[in-house]
C-alpha cells in the first residue's frame, strides 16, 4: 500500500513533460565490457607495461589499466585519470577492488560503471575500507542489484565513514518506520545527508511536521526522496513550516509537501526576486498566491524558462496572466515538447472551426496527461483532421498548413 500511494506522491509532484530533473532509477547500460581478470600486456594506446617502460606523464598504467579491465575508450580512461587524479603503478588494489565487488555479487557492467562514475574506489583497501561497507550494506537487505543502483545514482556512498554515517543514518531513518523496501531508494536520493546535521536535525523535524497533523505516508515520502528538506536546524524548520502554513496551505495537503521544497531552496531575498519577476509578468498579490497554493513547484524554475512560458501563452495563444495563475502547472511543462505541440494541435482544431477558444482552459489542455490529450483533442477529430497526429509529433509543421501564433501582445518582455 505504500509503494502505491509513494507513486501516487511521484505522479503529483512530478508531472509528465516537465523541465525540471525527475528522480528515476537510470538503468545501466545493456552491453557489457569484456573484462580482464588482471592487467594486460599490452594497452589498446600501445603503452608498455609499468616494468617494461617508466611511468610516463598522465599514468600511461592507469589508463591501461582502464581501458584492459573496463572497456572504456581511450579518452575517457585518460579523463578519469588525469580529471579524478586517479592514478597506482600496479594492478594489485584495483583488481583486490574488483575482485571484492564481484564476491559481493556485481556483475561486470555494473563495476564498469560504478568505476566511471567514482573511479577513486579502485584507490580503496578493499578488505579494511570497503569490505565492511558492503557486508553492512548486505546486512540490511540490500541486494548486488539494488546496492548497483544506489551506487549507480549516488557513487560517493562509499566514502562516507560506516560507523560515523553510514549505520548511525540508517537507524535514524528505520526510527520514523521507513519500509525495508524504500531502503535502497532513500539511499539513492542521500548524497549529502550523511553528516551529523541531518541525523541530529531529523527526529525534531518529524516531530514537527507530526505535531501540525501532516500524514506520516508524506513523512515517509520527503525522507525518502528529498531528504535535504528535513535537515536545517529545527528553529528554521519551524520557520518555514509557520510560513507555509500562513500563505494558507494545508498541513495535510500534498501541495503542503511540494511548498516544503521550494522554501528549502530559496532564502527571504530570493523569494521577493521570484515575486518581483512573476509581477512582471503580469500576476497580482492575489494571482501569485492562489499559484503557490495551488502548485508551488513553479517557485524552483529558472525565470528565463518562465518568461518564454508565459510570452508564448499570452502574446502567442491570448491567455490572460490570471488564468496561467489559476493553472501554474502549465509552467512546469517544457515549451518545446509539450507546451507548443498541444498549442498547435488546438490552433488547427480552431482554424477549422472545430472548437472555439471558450471551450479551453489552460487546465483541461495542457495538465491532462498525453494519453488524454491525444484523446480528447486529437483521436477525437482524426476524420476531420487527420494531420493533428503529424503536427502533435512535429513531423508537420504549422506553416504548411498556412498557420502560424500571431503576436498579440500583452506581457512585458524580460
Amino acid at each position: 500500500m505504500f509503494r502505491v500511494y509513494c507513486k501516487r506522491l511521484q505522479l503529483l509532484l512530478v508531472p509528465s513533460c516537465v523541465d525540471y530533473s525527475v528522480t528515476h532509477f537510470h538503468f545501466l547500460r545493456k552491453t557489457p565490457p569484456v573484462f580482464i581478470s588482471s592487467y594486460s600486456s599490452k594497452s589498446l594506446l600501445g603503452l608498455e607495461r609499468e616494468d617494461d617502460k617508466p611511468q610516463e606523464k598522465g599514468g600511461s598504467f592507469t589508463v591501461s589499466y582502464l581501458i584492459n579491465s573496463f572497456g572504456f575508450s581511450p579518452e575517457v580512461a585518460l579523463s578519469l585519470s588525469n580529471k579524478r587524479r586517479v592514478h597506482f603503478k600496479s594492478p594489485e588494489k584495483p583488481d583486490s577492488v574488483i575482485k571484492l565487488l564481484k564476491h559481493h555479487g556485481f556483475n561486470d557492467t555494473q563495476i564498469s560503471e560504478i568505476v566511471k562514475k567514482q573511479p577513486t574506489l579502485l584507490l580503496c583497501n578493499a578488505e579494511k575500507t570497503l569490505s565492511p561497507k558492503l557486508e553492512f550494506f548486505s546486512s540490511i537487505g540490500l541486494s548486488a542489484t539494488a546496492l548497483a543502483q544506489v551506487l549507480h545514482w549516488n557513487p560517493r556512498i562509499l566514502a562516507h565513514s560506516l560507523e560515523r554515517s553510514l549505520r548511525p543514518c540508517y537507524d535514524v531513518i528505520k526510527t520514523v518506520g521507513i519500509p525495508q523496501e524504500m531502503v535502497a531508494v532513500f539511499f539513492k536520493h542521500s548524497n549529502r545527508v550523511f553528516g551529523i546535521k541531518f541525523l541530529s536535525n531529523l527526529a525534531p523535524n518529524i516531530s514537527v511536521l507530526r505535531a501540525i497533523g501532516v500524514p506520516e505516508s508524506s513523512i515517509s515520502f520527503l525522507v525518502i526522496y528529498h531528504p535535504l528538506v528535513m535537515s536545517p536546524d529545527t528553529n528554521k524548520f519551524k520557520e518555514t513550516v509557520n510560513k507555509i502554513i500562513d500563505l494558507g496551505i494545508l498541513p495535510s495537503s500534498f501541495t503542503f509537501m511540494k511548498a516544503l521544497q521550494v522554501s528549502f531552496l530559496m532564502d527571504a531575498t530570493k523569494w521577493t526576486q521570484k515575486k518581483e519577476f512573476y509581477s512582471k509578468c503580469g500576476w497580482t498579490e492575489d494571482n501569485f498566491l492562489l499559484a503557490f497554493r495551488k502548485n508551488p513547484l513553479f517557485m524552483s524554475l529558472s525565470e528565463e524558462k518562465c518568461s518564454s512560458k508565459f510570452d508564448f501563452l499570452v502574446n502567442k495563444m491570448g491567455w490572460q496572466p490570471a488564468d496561467v495563475a489559476e493553472s501554474p502547472d502549465v509552467l512546469t511543462h517544457s515549451l518545446e515538447n509539450s507546451i507548443i505541440p498541444r498549442c498547435s494541435v488546438i490552433r488547427v482544431l480552431q482554424f477549422k472551426g472545430l472548437i472555439k477558444k471558450g471551450e479551453l482552459s489552460l487546465t483541461n489542455m495542457l495538465i491532462k496527461s498525453k494519453k488524454g490529450f491525444l484523446n480528447r483533442f486529437v483521436i477525437k477529430y482524426q476524420k476531420q483532421a487527420p494531420e493533428l497526429l503529424s503536427i502533435f509529433q512535429g513531423k508537420m509543421a504549422l506553416a504548411e498548413l498556412g498557420l502560424g501564433f500571431e503576436d498579440r501582445g500583452g506581457v512585458e518582455q524580460l
